[in-house]
């Protein structure tokens, strides 16, 4: 926040300008930085999101979003470079999934850990990859191939889509057994 005194100066100045004080104020506050996702579909979508943070991996869902709208999975900013999306279609059957294999459940879930799900009571899930390349917020866009696109595209704070995996990233091993590949 800014002192008192440097707020009344901006507020001068910018009413010297003929701009709203506020206006002013709100811009100079802190940058948004979210991890959203965009449903660009005619369906309702579930959704589940995967990342590893300072105490490990972890799995959440699910986010319920309309269609032709967009909601935010994570406030603030990003944690981590990769993302790890699963989502289901709810009206017209369908996913977006990928093979970087993490744990998930039908009802809403926390979880710790991608090791072991189906002896934990959990699903074995395959999600697909989102590279921010470090960037402090990103929006990932659902879309539907059959679809065309709407009329008005959602906003983007990033590009979107599955990318090659690195080498940390949630993987079957060869062996069959669930993990992480190291």
């Amino acid at each position: 926040m800014l002192p008192t005194t440097a707020r009344r100066c901006i507020a001068g100045l910018a009413a010297r300008a003929g701009l709203p004080a506020l206006l002013v104020l709100i811009s100079l506050g802190p940058a948004l930085a979210d991890f959203r996702l965009c449903n660009n579909t005619g369906s309702r979508v579930g959704v589940a999101l995967g990342y590893k943070d300072a105490e490990g991996w972890i799995t959440e869902g699910w986010w319920n979003i309309s269609a032709r709208t967009c909601d935010t999975l994570l406030r603030g900013e990003l944690v981590a470079r990769y993302y790890y999306i699963y989502a289901v279609d709810y009206d017209r059957g369908g996913e977006w999934s990928g093979h970087a294999f993490m744990c998930s459940r039908e009802k809403e879930f926390t979880i710790r850990g991608t090791e072991n799900c189906l002896a934990r009571g959990y699903d074995r899930t395959g999600y697909f990859e989102v590279d921010t390349n470090e960037q402090r917020s990103w929006t990932v866009q659902l879309t539907d191939t059959a679809e065309q696109p709407p009329d008005r595209p959602l906003p983007s704070r990033g590009p979107s889509g599955p990318s090659r995996p690195p080498s940390n990233a949630p993987q079957a091993p060869a062996d069959g057994k669930e993990g992480l590949k190291r």
